[in-house]
């Protein structure tokens, strides 16, 4: 199975896509965009010539689990892109994938614009490893 994970991001966003098995990130890109309808153009791009089976989202929760102020954004914009699409695009809880992206890229030696304008794209790349893991995890419990 493949999947499509995003990281959506005011101007840039993330995308990690998985090998066709699903077992591990293949290859990641970022779309620098402040336009919601742009960005949303080229996920559908993106998807149609990738052809993944799954796509699922970053979605922003407070370290209590409680949903944000941008919650609410990120739902509209998934509905939106599931429209696009014409598939759901699941939610996947966020908490610290920025935070673990930026100390992954530091740990590697990127630093300044260099990591800037990869971030993104390493963050997409956690929010797809989880995801993976889910699920393998949940298609183990049902054998």
């Amino acid at each position: 199975m493949k999947v499509m994970a995003i990281d959506y991001g005011d101007a840039r966003t993330g995308i990690a896509f998985s090998d066709p098995t699903g077992s591990i990130v293949g290859r990641t890109e970022v779309i620098h965009s402040w336009n919601r309808e742009k960005t949303i153009a080229e996920l559908v791009r993106l998807a149609d010539e990738a052809k993944p089976d799954a796509v699922v989202m970053g979605f922003p929760r407070n370290m209590d689990g409680s949903e944000g102020p941008r919650a609410e954004l990120y739902r509209a914009f998934a509905a939106d892109l599931s429209q696009a699409l014409g598939t759901e695009v699941a939610l996947w809880d966020e908490r610290r994938t920025t935070v673990e992206a930026h100390n992954i890229l530091s740990a590697s030696g990127y630093h300044g614009k260099k990591r800037k304008n990869t971030v993104d794209a390493v963050a997409a790349s956690l929010i797809l490893e989880g995801y993976l893991a889910y699920l393998r995890n949940r298609a183990k419990a049902e054998e």
